[in-house]
C-alpha cells in the first residue's frame, strides 16, 4: 500500500467512524453540556484528567473554556490537573502514580463540581480512583472513554455522563474524544450565548 492510499484509508476510517458514534453519543454530550453549564453558572468548576493524549486533551478543554473556544465571553472556571508537575511528581514520589489525580481532587474538588475523566480504555487506575474521590465530594463525573468502556462504567452513579465511544482503535477514539470535547466547548457556548449571528 503506497502512502497516499494509507493516508486516505485513515482519513475514511475516521470519517466512518464518526458517523457510526453520532447516533449513540449525541445524546450524552448533550447532557454533558447541560452539566456542565449548570456547575459553571452556580460558581462551580470542571476538573479534568488523563493520562497521554487524553491528557492533552484535558488540557485543550481547559484552554477553552478559561480562554474561549469560537466566540468571546467570560472565561470559565476549569482546571486540567494534568499540568502541575510539582504535585504530579510529588504525589507520584510519595504514594504513586495511580493517585496522581485522585489526591488532586480530595484537595480542591468540591460539591457541585464536575469531573471530566478522559481514558480510552476505561481502566485506567489513576482515573478509576479520580472517579472515586470525585464521588466522595459529591461531584458528578463525564467520563470519555471507548472500548466498551472498561471498569469506568460500573463506576459511574446514576448522575454520571458516560460518553462511550463505539470503537476499539484508540486513535479513532481519541479522534472521536476531541470532537466530542469540541461540540460541549460549542455547546456551553449556545447555551450561555444563545445562537450565533452572521456578524459574529
Amino acid at each position: 500500500m503506497d502512502l497516499i492510499t494509507r493516508v486516505t484509508h485513515q482519513f475514511d476510517e475516521s470519517i466512518a467512524a464518526k458517523q457510526q458514534a453520532t447516533e449513540e453519543l449525541a445524546g450524552p454530550i448533550a447532557e454533558a453540556i447541560e452539566l456542565m453549564v449548570g456547575a459553571l453558572t452556580n460558581g462551580s468548576k470542571v476538573l479534568a484528567c488523563g493520562n497521554g493524549g487524553s491528557a492533552a486533551d484535558c488540557q485543550h478543554f481547559a484552554a477553552e473554556l478559561v480562554g474561549r473556544f469560537e466566540r468571546e465571553r467570560p472565561g470559565l472556571a476549569a482546571i486540567a490537573l494534568t499540568t502541575d508537575t510539582s504535585a504530579l511528581t510529588a504525589i507520584g514520589n510519595d504514594y504513586s502514580f495511580n493517585e496522581v489525580y485522585s489526591k488532586q481532587v480530595a484537595a480542591i474538588g468540591q460539591p457541585g463540581d464536575v469531573l471530566l475523566a478522559i481514558t480510552t480504555s476505561g481502566n485506567s487506575k489513576n482515573i478509576t480512583l479520580a472517579i472515586e474521590a470525585a464521588h466522595q465530594r459529591e461531584m458528578q463525573v463525564v467520563a470519555l472513554t471507548g472500548k466498551g468502556g472498561g471498569q469506568v462504567t460500573n463506576l459511574l452513579q446514576e448522575n454520571d455522563i458516560h460518553i462511550c465511544v463505539p470503537h476499539n482503535r484508540t486513535a479513532r477514539i481519541q479522534e472521536i474524544h476531541l470532537l466530542s470535547i469540541h461540540c460541549i466547548c460549542d455547546g456551553i457556548d449556545l447555551v450561555l450565548l444563545g445562537e450565533k449571528n452572521d456578524e459574529d
